[in-house]
């Protein structure tokens, strides 16, 4: 496993400049610096990507090597020439030597130890996500690569569907496919580790500092503890696979952090010329960051939405009772909007899916604890991050400028006691419709405001156990606690991993918990299965197609081999042609309605027969579409054990 990890690790740089080195070059043109530069670059790099995608679908520029890096080179000019109207730009005050050493050990510790834990569950740098989801997301990359556009507008045609779905994450995979020729597997794991290591990690670390001042022991510790939570990053690479969805949210705290501390920002130049700099240089920014949560996955704009409200409001209230006559009216009226624009987002995302999905499975006394203990959707309750956690909920209800986390804290951790236990369906409809009542998604959304808060816990806690041992006080005491603190996430960080190195998904709606890594399994895409797959183009024309059972995952064929495999979904068609089909294909050689059915659907060639199926959720056994020996009108093309390709010949002319 190490040596196949370090073979591919040519491949993770390349997807590190992918994700990083982009935003960097803009960030750096916008006069951003340090940590600020480093939590911005993906954000800025996301939305230059996926808004190149959209330029380019529009025009009918070829999705390829060549245009991404020429678009990229004139995007980063435009921001280098519109620099220079930014001037020399200061971004605050920066931590000391000191805080600079704490900060870099936090940040390897939080990387560290979610590198290791990905790498464990992933097993191999080739593997496969064996879940439904995963069928689609790589099928879309190979769609890409096919069609030259990569567009968020054109990207669903790959299942044949039109309109819009976020496409930001397809993006980046099928760009490292074409800077480097690797298959899209191994792209796709690299971009989700940079994604988990990289992104979310710096991103929340940077909240932390717009929270707590860049001197403050919060931010080395919310770096540390980046890595402490099973729901976020880890989760969303085991469920689903939410590829789109663990960008989005990994995206969240560091557009977040634009708003957090925004008027300390406004005022970081003086002169008023230099002010309306700034306050350009972050509406851009902004602009461009909400653009990019939205072509990731819109719904996690509720989830910064519910951050930025909540610190909006803690902020211009208070403000404006502390002042008198037009201040406080146009501080209450801005108030007033924001949560009126934040109510219209919810309402328009909310309708904007195909609404709640998900069953109630906790009871409200399950559900509340589940939140105060970390362990959501059935997962080990983490009772040292959830102490952590409370104590910082206390700690921010205390301090006036802390409120608006303890206040998003809350609404989060109520959504997800309604997604786990409330089954009223207009209230799942209208408050969960945007997650698909999804209380995975949900769970991790969460994360974005635990992992500040139980810092901010573990801050107050090192404080105090300093201050209460020794004689050291200020600035001092706090070091020495940090790096105690420090050591002690580490070290309970590595013993976590040696005790669990793999901590299974559990399935709220079957009560069931995964045997081993959703990478390794082959109870969806056996190896032989795959080898056939891989080989489909020796013995399939380009213009021919290839039909089969989508529960058996057959999908992945068109990713695996290029060729035309349908469904290239984990679903089957609702048509009654397919019904069909799936129930009488076998007996094509005699019956010549299945032929007349098959034509619906392009008259396929050939069918692989990977057995029965499935009958668990998402999944279907299809009778009609296994057992095709000794049955007229089909003939063995290609096998591999029990695994099997066949040409239809019932149907030919």
């Amino acid at each position: 496993m190490i040596a196949a990890w370090a073979g591919a690790s040519p491949v993770l740089l390349v997807a590190f400049a992918v994700v990083f080195l982009p935003g960097l070059a803009i960030g750096a043109a916008g006069r951003l610096r340090g940590l600020t530069l480093w939590a911005l670059a993906p954000v800025l790099g996301v939305a230059a990507f996926a808004g190149l995608a959209l330029v380019y679908g529009a025009v009918r520029v070829p999705w390829s090597a060549l245009t991404i890096v020429a678009g990229l080179a004139v995007l980063a000019g435009i921001a280098w020439l519109a620099g220079h109207w930014l001037g020399p730009r200061r971004t605050g005050p920066r931590p000391a030597g000191r805080g600079i050493r704490l900060l870099a050990a936090g940040l390897v510790i939080g990387i560290a130890l979610t590198t290791v834990r990905f790498v464990i569950y992933v097993h191999d740098p080739a593997a496969i996500s064996m879940t439904n989801d995963a069928v689609f997301h790589l099928n879309a990359v190979r769609h890409i690569l096919e069609t030259g556009s990569a567009s968020s507008l054109q990207v669903s045609s790959v299942v044949g569907s039109r309109g819009f779905y976020p496409a930001a994450w397809h993006a980046l995979a099928s760009a490292v496919v074409l800077f480097t020729g690797v298959e899209i597997p191994v792209a796709a794991n690299m971009v989700s580790l940079v994604i988990a290591a990289g992104v979310w990690p710096v991103g929340v670390t940077w909240l932390a500092r717009r929270m707590a001042g860049a001197g403050s022991i919060v931010v080395p510790l919310t770096a540390a503890l980046s890595a402490s939570l099973v729901v976020f990053p880890m989760l969303m690479f085991q469920w689903g696979v939410l590829y789109s969805f663990a960008l989005s949210l990994a995206l969240v705290p560091a557009v977040a952090g634009l708003v957090v501390g925004s008027a300390a920002w406004m005022t970081a130049d003086s002169p008023v010329a230099g002010r309306a700099r700034s306050a350009v240089l972050l509406g851009v920014l902004l602009l461009a960051g909400l653009g990019a949560i939205a072509l990731s996955q819109p719904a996690s704009l509720l989830t910064w939405a519910i951050i930025a409200v909540s610190w909006f409001t803690w902020w211009a209230v208070p403000a404006a009772f502390a002042t008198k006559g037009l201040t406080r009216g146009v501080l209450l009226v801005a108030a007033a909007a924001a949560l009126a624009v934040f109510v219209a987002l919810w309402i328009v995302l909310s309708r904007a899916t195909s609404g709640s999905h998900w069953p109630p499975f906790r009871t409200k006394i399950e559900a509340v604890l589940d939140v105060l203990l970390n362990g959501p959707v059935l997962l080990p309750v983490m009772a040292g991050v959830s102490i952590l956690m409370l104590v910082g909920v206390v700690v921010a209800a205390l301090r006036r400028e802390l409120r608006w986390l303890a206040t998003a804290w809350v609404v989060l951790a109520g959504l997800y006691v309604v997604a786990a236990s409330i089954g009223n369906p207009l209230l799942r409809r209208m408050l969960l419709g945007a997650w698909y009542a999804d209380p995975y998604r949900i769970a991790a959304a969460c994360a974005v405001v635990i992992v500040p808060l139980a810092a901010v816990g573990l801050a107050w806690i090192a404080g105090w156990a300093t201050r209460a041992i020794s004689r050291r006080r200020g600035a001092e005491a706090d070091a020495f606690g940090a790096r105690w603190a420090l050591v002690a996430v580490a070290s309970l960080g590595v013993a976590a991993l040696i005790a669990a190195p793999m901590i299974q998904m559990r399935a709220v709606t079957q009560g069931t918990v995964d045997a081993e890594s959703r990478y390794i399994t082959p109870d969806y895409l056996s190896p032989d299965e795959r080898a056939l797959l891989e080989r489909l183009d020796e013995h399939v024309g380009e213009g021919e197609r290839v039909i089969g059972n989508p529960s058996t995952g057959m999908g992945f064929g068109y990713m695996l081999s290029g060729r035309d495999v349908f469904p290239r979904t984990w679903a089957h068609p609702r048509t009654p042609q397919w019904q069909l089909i799936q129930n009488d294909l076998r007996d094509a050689g005699t019956d010549p309605e299945v032929c007349e059915a098959l034509e619906t659907y392009g008259s396929p060639s050939f069918v692989v027969d990977f057995g029965l199926g499935e009958s668990t959720p998402g999944r279907y056994e299809l009778q009609g579409m296994t057992d095709f020996d000794d049955r007229p009108g089909f003939e063995l093309v290609d096998r591999e054990g029990d695994a099997s390709l066949w040409r239809i010949t019932a149907c030919e002319p």
